[in-house]
């Protein structure tokens, strides 16, 4: 069986800052749940239409937008779901 395709994630300078600006375990939460998505991209990911960045990643209340290039995951925002799609 092929490995499975590991990615690397990068993370917008904007998007460091949203983090910074939550509570810390909501920051472990989403953390964690983009290190899931490094090896399979299965999980409450979803493709936009309409939108750039191109996925997004639903963790609770919050939304994680970001973009797919090559192997590697670019994190353009972490927002609250009233705030992610303005």
């Amino acid at each position: 069986m092929p490995d499975p395709i590991a990615y690397d994630v990068q993370f917008k300078p904007r998007a460091v800052r949203d983090l910074d600006a939550l509570p810390l375990e909501v920051q472990r939460r989403i953390l964690g749940k983009i290190s899931a998505i490094k090896t399979n991209l299965h999980g409450d990911v979803k493709r936009l239409t309409g939108f750039t960045p191109e996925y997004r990643l639903r963790v609770g209340d919050y939304r994680v937008l970001f973009e797919l290039t090559g192997r590697t995951i670019i994190v353009y925002r972490v927002r609250r779901r009233s705030e992610a799609y303005r």
